[in-house]
């Protein structure tokens, strides 16, 4: 053999070996802000030396790394409702998200009254940015666009842009509706990972029905009401459809008109076709309810360079907090989180 042809051989070789190169669009983690805040406010009882709750803040950051460490992203996004965020929706349906929580206290052992805990929950949340800030994650918060619509809008962007592979981290079962070959959905509060195949075993249907699914039975938290009656396994019965193809509102409409003496619920869904419709579209995230302003500050905050760990501020703040032990060797905990999302060129 001669030398040049073994030395092709041995560049195809190296070649072959070569680790793929990711960009920091390759694997994109998205962080429902408020969902997460929220869940470990109400969760943890964590006060510090002065006997102020903490739960909230120190069990965010705690779960920011163990969700880091679980997905090894090459981006991550931290995504909060933006003020006003429900207005558009409520234009909708005026009743929207209503009395949502008003009255409840979610920790009687920490908190005196309603005023008292909701001051916990700002101060911490206004808190926790300032950590975050300290992080090499996007902060992303859109006035009059919730983090839903935010999320969708930029993990359906970054499918089509970038073919990037992204998880959406949120127990609000909206996100369901998105799942694709791209899109994955994480629920903390089942430690589970919601890919086409998870939704057909718990719901039987496809992803791309799960809307047409909220749609007839409603959100009772959102105070989005459906077909009086209709209960999800009579609504496979009626609809075998959604377990087979992707089927439209306009599809359903359509079976329940040539059927609708065959059984009430078909009747109620013609009768129901307006509230349906508006139904649907406060539910739809394929098409979030953002404009074009928002969309151009969206895309923006994607080429931005992603901020560098500040180690320093980080440790400061967490020790005038006086977090403690939250985060076991906070400096390594840092360093292994963190330190590798700013290795990750465009």
């Amino acid at each position: 053999m001669r030398n040049k042809e073994l030395f092709s051989l041995l560049d195809n070789i190296k070649k072959d070996e070569e680790v793929p190169t990711f960009s920091r669009h390759s694997r994109v983690l998205f962080i429902d802000g408020l969902n997460l805040f929220f869940r470990n406010f109400a969760m943890l009882n964590f006060v510090n030396q002065n006997g102020v709750h903490i739960g909230g803040l120190a069990g965010f950051l705690r779960s920011l790394g163990a969700l880091i460490k679980l997905n090894q992203p090459t981006s991550v996004y931290v995504v909060f409702d933006g003020m006003g965020s429900s207005l558009n929706r409520k234009n909708l349906l005026p009743e929207y998200k209503s009395n949502r929580n008003i009255t409840r206290i979610t920790n009687w052992d920490v908190f005196e009254n309603l005023e008292e805990e909701n001051d916990a929950k700002v101060d911490q949340i206004s808190r926790l940015i300032h950590y975050l800030r300290c992080l090499p994650v996007n902060i992303v918060s859109l006035d009059k666009a919730e983090a839903d619509d935010a999320i969708a809008y930029l993990a359906n962007y970054f499918a089509k842009e970038h073919n990037s592979q992204s998880i959406i981290v949120s127990s609000d079962r909206d996100f369901i509706q998105l799942v694709s070959d791209n899109i994955t959905i994480y629920r903390p509060t089942e430690k589970d990972f919601y890919t086409a195949q998870t939704v057909k075993e718990k719901f039987d249907i496809l992803p791309n029905n799960f809307i047409i699914y909220k749609t007839l039975l409603g959100d009772n938290s959102d105070k989005v009401q459906g077909i009086k009656g209709l209960g999800a396994k009579k609504l496979l019965k009626l609809f075998p459809e959604l377990t087979q193809k992707h089927v439209t509102l306009d599809d359903i409409l359509e079976i329940s008109a040539q059927k609708y003496q065959e059984h009430i619920i078909y009747s109620k869904i013609v009768f129901e076709e307006n509230n349906l419709r508006r139904n649907y579209q406060l539910m739809d995230l394929q098409n979030p309810l953002v404009d074009d302003s928002q969309i151009r500050i969206l895309e923006q905050i994607v080429e931005q360079q992603i901020p560098s760990l500040d180690i320093p501020s980080f440790m400061q703040m967490y020790n005038e907090d006086g977090l403690g032990n939250i985060l076991k060797n906070v400096n390594y905990w840092l360093q292994e989180n963190f330190k590798v999302l700013n290795s990750f060129r465009k």
